[in-house]
């Protein structure tokens, strides 16, 4: 089982077999062409010649049967008249006796054949040896007609044809050669570029990124993928750390309220319903650490992706119209206008969980802030065919510009909201439910008042 797996094993991905496989592949092309051009040269070259030997014997003995043997012998010695090695055909007519009347050999050639007919025979013509293609015809009364055509006459343009393509594949496999060092060069400098982004990120500079390419090629959507996974990366791990400083902070002070109550009960040993009252007042304070956890483990579960694997169809329309419901009374005690707009049929893919708790924690905070007899409008719409956005408007007092990219870190709070309650995570955990669906969360000035924009994907896949 291993050997075989060994033998299976593909080359390992460089650019020498790169080159090497360039190489190879063009060579085989090559020869593929070549080859079948190569049969059909000599296969036509060779059908041609023996149609025409027969068509140029066949032509002298209809000759020699009109005109006789002087007008054959005339003929035949008006074709050969200046022969060289480019002669294009090679004749000799003989009478009954074996004398030779016409033609360019000195006598019958030995090897020949007896019969009649199409042969290929090495001759002696103008005292060099020939390979040749001939036809033997014999005539009325005993004559002999022979016609031949020389079978080296090609050697020259094969031997071009040969050369060339050997030429070809030395210059296919220097361009393969070149071509590999090329690409070597190309990977090394951008696999370099890689190398020191990535030994920069190891010394704790996370904030370094690959260079894009601008040339649009190939490695550009990498670069751009590898990116967007050191963004996530340096969003995680300082989310850490400003969860680990917020938890420090956040958390100090209802633990040692909580302490301080339950020490001063140990030590002063009220009357009993002083101590339920204390004993009420410490379960707000477990109850308030437990919701900050419970938040942290939200944030951490929506950061990790896992509940993308539970998106389904989701009619965000009716999602806002249920949210609005369930805060209807809230606002009524607030005296706060709460109403919702939006198309009927507004689909998108998510977690309907998820969104309808993004959708409340705005909404909470809009009446938090908002004033008494103040006004919150909530609205839905489709932007495009791949985005939509469900709006919180308020009129209340709004965040400073400079606060409001902070606002949405985790723990943080601005001034105006410290006596409210609350440790800060609400729009933490919207802007991570709109990245989790492929959006955004935007904050603006509502003139007056906080506009929060929900903007998440109409179609993101799980």
């Amino acid at each position: 089982m291993s050997e075989t797996h060994t033998m299976l094993r593909l080359p390992s991905f460089s650019a020498r077999t790169i080159a090497i496989g360039y190489g190879l592949v063009t060579l085989l092309v090559l020869a593929m062409f070549a080859g079948p051009l190569w049969y059909a040269w000599h296969t036509n070259i060779g059908e041609v010649r023996s149609q025409l030997l027969k068509s140029d014997a066949q032509h002298l003995s209809n000759l020699f049967i009109r005109q006789g043997p002087p007008a054959l012998a005339a003929a035949i010695d008006s074709q050969v008249h200046g022969v060289n090695d480019g002669v294009r055909k090679i004749m000799l007519f003989v009478a009954p006796d074996g004398a030779k009347l016409a033609g360019n050999l000195q006598a019958w050639p030995e090897g020949v054949p007896d019969r009649d007919g199409l042969c290929r025979v090495t001759i002696v013509v103008d005292d060099v040896p020939r390979n040749v293609e001939l036809v033997r015809v014999t005539l009325e009364d005993g004559y002999r007609l022979l016609v031949a055509s020389n079978l080296n006459r090609f050697q020259k343009l094969e031997r071009l044809f040969t050369y060339g393509l050997l030429g070809c594949a030395i210059t296919v496999l220097l361009s393969a050669a070149l071509g590999g060092l090329m690409i070597r060069r190309a990977l090394l400098g951008r696999m370099q570029g890689i190398s020191d982004t990535t030994a920069s990120i190891i010394e704790g500079k996370l904030s370094h990124r690959l260079v894009e390419p601008g040339d649009g090629d190939e490695l550009q959507q990498l670069t751009r993928t590898v990116n967007r996974m050191l963004d996530q990366i340096e969003h995680l791990v300082t989310g850490v750390q400003d969860v680990s400083n917020a938890i420090a902070h956040d958390l100090r002070t209802p633990l040692s309220e909580l302490r301080a109550r339950l020490e001063e009960l140990s030590v002063a040993r009220p009357a009993p319903e002083e101590t339920f009252v204390e004993i009420d007042a410490a379960i707000d304070d477990v109850d308030r650490v437990m919701g900050i956890f419970n938040a942290l483990l939200r944030l951490a579960e929506i950061d990790s992706g896992s509940r993308r694997a539970g998106f389904v169809d989701v009619d965000l329309a009716a999602l806002g119209a249920e949210v609005t419901e369930f805060y209807a009374p809230v606002a009524e005690l607030k005296d706060i206008a709460l109403g919702f707009e939006g198309p009927d049929d507004l689909h998108v893919v998510g977690d309907p969980v998820l969104l309808a708790q993004a959708l409340g924690n705005m909404v909470d905070n809009a009446l938090k802030y908002a004033p008494v007899r103040g006004a919150i409008a909530i609205s839905a719409q489709r932007i495009d065919a791949d985005t939509v956005q469900i709006v919180v408007a308020d009129n209340g007092p709004g965040i400073p510009v400079h606060e409001r990219t902070r606002v949405i870190e985790r723990f943080y709070r601005v001034d105006a909201s410290r006596g409210t309650p609350g440790v800060g995570l609400g729009l933490s955990v919207v802007s991570a439910v709109a990245r989790l669906h492929g959006g955004t969360l935007t904050l603006d000035d509502n003139h007056p008042g906080l506009r929060a924009t929900l903007r998440i994907g109409a179609t993101t896949a799980p």
